[in-house]
């Protein structure tokens, strides 16, 4: 009798500390990887709100959307190129706030309904540079709200064609998806597996 009891108390004791340190639902690229390049926007004030949203310049995932990112990113290594970070996991306290600025579906998604697949931790704002940092040129800047910046936008020099073509095809073997209205943007196929976060940025 007296060693059930401890084997239900151990028991519990466990189930407690389970419950108190659930597993993080998210990890830091740059724990994974050193070889890609960073521009986190939102962690300063160059940005379409203008203001910084973040407290520090980190990129957090998906573990499973990690992987295929590092995945994706060997693949334009070996062609001369890495991908460079604008954007990953979204806090949806940041959504509300981009939101309360630009209320226009077609390029924030509204934290209300839907939200953005950024709060999921499951997309990527991406470009690419070559391997030793050169500007590759993709047609606007990133946060261009206008048809510059569309993929259905063809209307641009077969230079701009063939970048955007790379980016595409590159991160689509690897189970990434683009948006219509921006080139920049990349969301994991299997993010409808993932909930909503509102969990702050890692900053140390």
């Amino acid at each position: 009798m007296k060693f059930l009891s401890i084997l239900l108390f151990t028991i519990l004791l466990f189930s407690f500390s389970s419950q108190e340190k659930p597993q993080d639902p998210l990890v830091k690229l740059e724990d994974l990887s050193t070889e890609f390049s960073y521009q986190i926007r939102y962690a300063t004030p160059y940005n379409f709100i203008g203001e910084k949203l973040y407290d520090c310049p980190v990129c957090m995932l998906r573990p499973e959307v990690a992987e295929a990112l590092l995945q994706a990113n060997q693949y334009f290594c070996e062609k001369g190129y890495r991908i460079k970070i604008y954007d990953c996991y979204r806090p949806l306290d940041v959504q509300k706030k981009m939101w309360a600025k630009v209320p226009r579906a077609t390029y924030v998604g509204n934290p209300y309904g839907n939200g953005s697949i950024h709060n999921k931790g499951a997309a990527v704002d991406i470009t690419l540079e070559t391997l030793d940092g050169c500007y590759v040129e993709m047609g606007s800047d990133y946060d261009y709200f206008g048809r510059e910046a569309h993929i259905d936008n063809y209307n641009l020099s077969k230079e701009i064609l063939a970048n955007r073509k790379l980016l595409f095809e590159g991160m689509n073997k690897f189970g990434f998806n683009t948006i219509r209205t921006e080139w920049w943007h990349f969301s994991f196929r299997k993010n409808w597996s993932y909930k909503t976060l509102n969990i702050p940025l890692q900053c140390s």
